[in-house]
């Protein structure tokens, strides 16, 4: 019989073959995780890296690679169903979300979650929106809450509501770029869907990855113009205030405006900032919930993923 915790260790040094790091990451002695590999090695009677420099895998060692992770995410969606049958009254779900959306929408639906459900624990995973894919692909979390369409092969999605991306400009930006013609680049600004004669100005960018990038990296590429990015960064709230301030000219989702008087407090805090809706398809999206088809989808999840649609 396979012993499980024996095939998690070797999974990870398969991934990272370097004995010295996968110890590291598994809080285990070096010689701790060679004992593991010693054993599975023995039940299997094979042989299965080949100790050289750098570490790699024998043919016995790939094939059990190919197979580990099926084995181990057959286990855990086993010990899932067994316990949702078991007992509602305990559980646990970890939830992928973008820092600033979960700032957002999840005071609305954790508080009420929690009340129903007070057993269940809750687990937040936070991440760009590449990090998040691939944290629902390879089973970290359960499900994930971000904008349309999700880079994840066999997904579920569940719709909770539109969601659109707006530009924000700010007016020093304009009379610096437009001296004498700022109105009138406004006008075109609300009027036009034609981002080249923004050509030149400065902007500032979420890093690659992030969903919202994509949406600007798009629409950038559809307008036929480079842009001149002078910041780039994680944190949607610095673009945020820093185009508050002049610095530049960056994308902004409507919902996030609309949360807390936020609109009202840049017009009030930072000065004239002008959003504009653009008419390009792809500013405009659904945020929805995804979850992978071939895992288990606990009770405890599909009761969050039912007050989300009723919440949001």
């Amino acid at each position: 019989m396979i012993n499980f915790l024996n095939l998690e260790y070797f999974l990870t040094a398969a991934e990272e073959l370097n004995f010295t790091k996968a110890a590291k990451r598994l809080y285990i002695s070096q010689q701790s995780l060679s004992n593991h590999i010693s054993n599975l090695e023995k039940e299997f009677d094979v042989i299965l890296f080949n100790r050289t420099t750098p570490l790699t895998l024998t043919y016995a060692g790939q094939a059990l690679k190919a197979r580990a992770r099926q084995f181990l995410d057959l286990r855990d969606e086993t010990y899932k169903e067994i316990a949702d049958i078991k007992d509602f009254s305990t559980g646990r779900i970890s939830i992928g979300v973008s820092h600033t959306r979960g700032r957002k929408i999840l005071p609305e639906i954790l508080p009420l979650y929690k009340e129903r459900f007070p057993n269940i624990e809750l687990h937040l995973v936070e991440g760009n929106s590449s990090e998040l894919d691939s944290d629902l692909l390879h089973g970290k979390v359960d499900l994930i809450i971000g904008m349309l369409p999700f880079k994840v092969d066999n997904i579920e999605t569940v719709p909770l509501c539109d969601e659109e991306v707006l530009l924000a400009v700010s007016d020093s930006v304009l009379e610096k770029a437009f001296p004498g013609k700022v109105e009138e680049t406004k006008m075109l600004l609300e009027h036009s869907n034609d981002l080249s004669i923004l050509d030149g100005c400065p902007f500032l960018l979420l890093n690659k990855g992030n969903r919202v990038r994509t949406i600007a990296d798009e629409i950038f590429e559809d307008s036929q113009i480079t842009p001149r990015i002078i910041l780039e960064t994680e944190n949607i709230e610095t673009v945020m205030a820093l185009a508050g301030k002049g610095m530049g000219i960056t994308f902004y989702p409507k919902m996030f405006i609309a949360s807390r008087g936020a609109l009202d407090t840049v017009l009030r805090e930072r000065g004239p900032l002008n959003f504009y809706s653009l008419n390009y398809p792809k500013a405009h999206g659904v945020l929805a919930i995804g979850y992978h088809k071939g895992h288990y989808l606990s009770q405890a999840t599909k009761e969050f993923i039912r007050i989300a649609k009723e919440t949001i």
